[in-house]
């Protein structure tokens, strides 16, 4: 990461226009964020820059969801360590545990508090790849 960059790039992978705005709102204060809401624009967006950190949904537009683009991120060299925080309304046990045996990184619920959101980001970020939040 250069040192011109003030803070960490965050990519949020999410369907919904509404929780796009409030995860925008909320999260800019701490992050360069970009947003998609499909594979297709995931690897776009994938392609045009280097991200920190991902926040992915499970449920996206198109043929590929959260988990499957976790698993394809995983197996390439490339980005297979950027940290995978996945913010999910499918909060059931099995979704769990699909979500880290893709190879998510943290797995939080929706709807989430903020300071856990941040936190989990966070804790991340410093594990992974040694950036600290501001």
């Amino acid at each position: 990461m250069t040192e011109s960059k003030s803070k960490p790039g965050l990519l949020i992978v999410e369907d919904d226009t509404e929780n796009q705005k409030f995860l925008k709102i909320f999260l800019r204060k701490k992050f360069e964020i970009d947003i998609c809401d499909s594979a297709e624009s995931f690897y776009i967006k994938l392609k045009e820059k280097d991200f920190d950190v991902i926040l992915m949904d499970i449920s996206l537009r198109g043929t590929k969801d959260g988990l499957q683009l976790t698993q394809e991120i995983r197996s390439d060299p490339k980005h297979c360590n950027i940290p995978i925080v996945i913010l999910s309304a499918h909060a059931y046990q099995k979704d769990k545990d699909n979500a880290y045996n893709a190879g998510v990184d943290i797995f939080i619920a929706k709807p989430v508090q903020g300071h856990i959101l941040i936190e989990s980001l966070r804790n991340v970020l410093e594990q992974k790849s040694g950036i600290k939040l501001d």
